[in-house]
């Protein structure tokens, strides 16, 4: 799946087209992807206005100028492409293959932007794990997918003393309390491997460890704020890992997998200086944990 810095980017790449758009036309090339298409889809969009583009968590939201948010989901392979009249391949250097088999065109919006040019965003899941919705705005914060997330992990919302307050007297390992997405949304496996070696944090420690008595942050509970803003951040820099298959939206791929300090490292040496640990791997929640035993405690 994509992480949250993927999914960050892919808005940051279409926001220039979509944003401010008009939709003169959707075409839907199939009738589901992980999920059935709302009902009335394309018409539902046609001849409207795309006024904002957002993410929250992991999920891309188009306002529409109905008053609908088109949800967006990437699932395992999706990936958006831009294409203009004058330019019928995506750009970008690519380090991994990616699905340019027009079969797996589900979706495509035919804009016209604020400065009267008529780009296509095409959507291509070969795996077809993504999906679309169509959801009032002023019931998004209250629908399924929504209503239980945590706060986001970008910006000043996520601080130490936030972590204190969402972890005290909580047992479970501090790798799992980070996957909440009760708690945080959006952090995802690959990003908490990379936070808590820099916070120098075993991930198998209770999430309540980083917790005064007094129910304040300890030391270790502020670099990991720290830490995790500065993972994210680094990555969105970089475009994301760029696993398997996913692409920014101008159809580039990110090199932050080439910066992993510990994810996919096992038995390497560890990079944090002076440290001569060697990178294990653990398995927690079905999900493999890289950490380096020797410097996180």
């Amino acid at each position: 799946m994509p992480e949250l810095p993927e999914v960050e980017t892919v808005k940051r790449g279409l926001s220039p087209a979509f944003e401010g758009a008009a939709l003169r036309k959707v075409e839907q090339n199939r009738p589901d992807l992980r999920f059935p298409f709302p009902e009335n889809f394309t018409s539902r969009l046609t001849g409207k206005r795309v006024t904002a583009l957002s993410r929250r968590s992991k999920y891309l939201l188009a306002d529409i100028d109905s008053g609908d948010v088109l949800v967006m989901h990437l699932g395992m392979s999706g990936s958006f492409r831009i294409e203009a009249d004058h330019n019928e391949s995506a750009p970008g250097a690519f380090v991994h293959a990616r699905s340019k088999d027009t079969k797996h065109d589900h979706v495509v919006f035919h804009l016209e932007t604020t400065t009267g040019e008529r780009p296509r965003i095409i959507y291509n899941d070969p795996r077809r794990f993504g999906f679309m919705d169509l959801v009032p705005r002023a019931k998004l914060s209250a629908h399924p997918l929504f209503r239980d997330l945590g706060l986001e992990p970008l910006g000043n919302q996520l601080s130490a003393e936030t972590l204190a307050g969402l972890f005290e007297g909580r047992k479970s390992p501090l790798k799992a309390a980070l996957l909440n997405q009760k708690l945080i949304a959006g952090l995802g496996n690959i990003y908490v491997c990379e936070a808590l070696w820099r916070s120098g944090l075993s991930p198998e420690r209770s999430a309540g460890s980083l917790v005064t008595k007094s129910g304040k942050p300890t030391k270790k509970a502020i670099a990991l704020a720290a830490n995790i803003r500065e993972t994210l951040e680094d990555a969105i820099k970089a475009g994301g890992s760029s696993l398997r298959d996913h692409t920014q939206a101008d159809g580039t791929l990110g090199y932050f997998q080439h910066s992993f300090a510990v994810y996919g490292r096992e038995n390497e040496s560890c990079r944090t200086p002076g440290c001569s640990g060697t990178v294990a791997r653990l398995v927690q929640s079905n999900r493999s944990t890289f950490y380096c035993p020797h410097c996180q405690t």
